[in-house]
């Protein structure tokens, strides 16, 4: 039995180097000449800290009180960088500080990749503790003229066996925490602040063409999107679990897309609190030529969203990677979302969106109860929404008046709403419901009262 057991333990340490961490070689960054006195700039020192550590077979990168300021630095396999409680990993504020090692074209089409801490085709890593990596966002900002050189706080590139746990991460110049083809990682009590510097795209946590990712626990008031999940690659993003979140953001707090070349699959998200968001709730967004499938998310209690579920298959149809081509429209199916409520609404209640030809697929939606404000004329119930077929997709692309005061539906095919309450707090001269090009709905007329 107990050599059964240790034969056990020995699997798990070799699948998943931090938690073998207690017995991992330790090094006090301070002992190799890092300085934390928030002015030093210690790129190289702690560059040469991270190597030496690597080649005697890795450990634990130990940031005790401080503040230790960096351009980037390049993790290696099976590294921990663990930050006592008064320890800030500081981002310099010289773009010249900063390297790109993965370069890509976000949905935007702006050039992209450029990191404070980063990772390449690396293995067991972890970066946790209770102190903060500030990227100092609104600092690098001040120095440019544009603000072009925008780089992400954390990155994984084809990296495996990830966690990042507690940390507080905040101000950084674009996305927080990025995955890309990356699989097998842990993100868990981690809190994110990245909404008050008013910075474009200082998104949350980003999962992007990755696998067997789980998020849970986190705490994140983000400038962008909180938690989205992309694929700027071929390789779709799937098997990921988020859970027990709380989300605040000036965009949209559960997204999928608008980078979706590679697709969707497998993806739960559940037991979250949405509050104070400016954007959509939910967010599925197919439309760069893949597919999105097998999407549950359940659950979720909002305060204060403009669209509550918002859903949109669409024919962008946009690359992200040299080498890469167009794709044609695809498909958006098998998608279950249960158990959400929603108050203090700001536009309409559920907007799904296919396009002529390419409907949206066996959408269920049970169990919803939303308060919108109401309050539309009769005029406004006359406006037919342009396709737009090949725009960027966000709740707000049709115009600011919806001709529903509840539900929107158009081009979809076997959508169910069982047990769907959507209540207009004044009265509406609009329908409670429209549905155009509608095949297969049910039930028809009771969707929203």
């Amino acid at each position: 039995m107990k050599t059964a057991l240790l034969a056990s333990l020995a699997v798990i340490c070799l699948s998943s180097f931090p938690l073998c961490a207690a017995g991992a070689k330790t090094v006090d960054v301070t002992k190799s000449g890092v300085v934390g006195d928030g002015t030093t700039l210690n790129t190289t020192r702690l560059q040469k800290a991270i190597d030496d550590l690597a080649q005697a077979g890795g450990g634990i990168l130990e940031f005790p009180a401080g503040r230790y300021l960096t351009g980037t630095i390049q993790l290696k396999s099976n590294i921990t960088l663990h930050l006592d409680e008064q320890a800030v990993i500081l981002g310099s504020t010289d773009a010249a500080d900063y390297r790109n090692l993965d370069p890509f074209i976000d949905g935007s089409g702006n050039p992209m990749g450029h990191a404070l801490i980063v990772a390449l085709d690396a293995s067991h890593l972890a970066i946790e503790g209770s102190g903060t990596i500030d990227g100092q966002g609104k600092g690098l900002a001040a120095k440019q003229k544009p603000f072009n050189m925008r780089p992400f706080l954390i990155r994984w590139v084809r990296c495996s066996d990830l966690t990042v746990s507690d940390v507080h991460l905040t101000n950084p110049g674009a996305w927080t925490l990025h995955f890309f083809q990356s699989k097998h990682a842990i993100v868990d009590g981690v809190t994110i602040r990245t909404r008050e510097e008013h910075l474009r795209n200082n998104d949350g946590v980003d999962i992007d063409s990755s696998a067997d990712i789980k998020v849970k626990n986190c705490d994140i008031i983000s400038g962008d999107d909180a938690i989205v999940i992309k694929s700027t690659s071929g390789a779709p993003s799937r098997d990921i679990v988020a859970s027990d979140c709380k989300l605040s953001t000036r965009t949209n707090a559960i997204k999928l897309g608008t980078e979706s070349y590679g697709g969707f699959q497998n993806i739960s998200v559940s037991n979250c609190t949405v509050t104070n968001t400016d954007m959509a709730g939910i967010a599925l967004y197919e439309v760069d030529g893949a597919a999105l499938s097998n999407v549950t998310i359940s659950d979720v209690t909002m305060d204060g969203v403009s669209v509550p579920i918002s859903i949109r298959l669409g024919a962008r149809l946009k690359t992200f990677r040299e080498g890469d081509q167009p794709k044609t429209a695809s498909t958006l199916s098998d998608v279950i979302i249960k158990n959400v409520t929603a108050k203090n609404v700001k536009l309409v209640g559920i907007l799904i969106n296919g396009i002529p030809g390419h409907p949206v697929e066996n959408v269920t939606l049970d169990n919803i109860r939303l308060e919108v404000p109401g309050g539309g004329s009769a005029e406004a119930a006359k406006i037919q929404l342009p396709e737009k077929e090949k725009a960027y997709p966000e709740f707000n692309m049709f115009g600011k008046t919806i001709p529903a005061s509840g539900i929107y539906i158009r081009h979809v095919k076997n959508i169910t709403l069982k047990d769907v309450q959507v209540t207009p707090l004044q009265p509406d001269a609009r329908p409670a419901t429209v549905l155009i090009d509608a095949e297969n709905v049910t039930p028809p007329d009771a969707a929203a009262h």
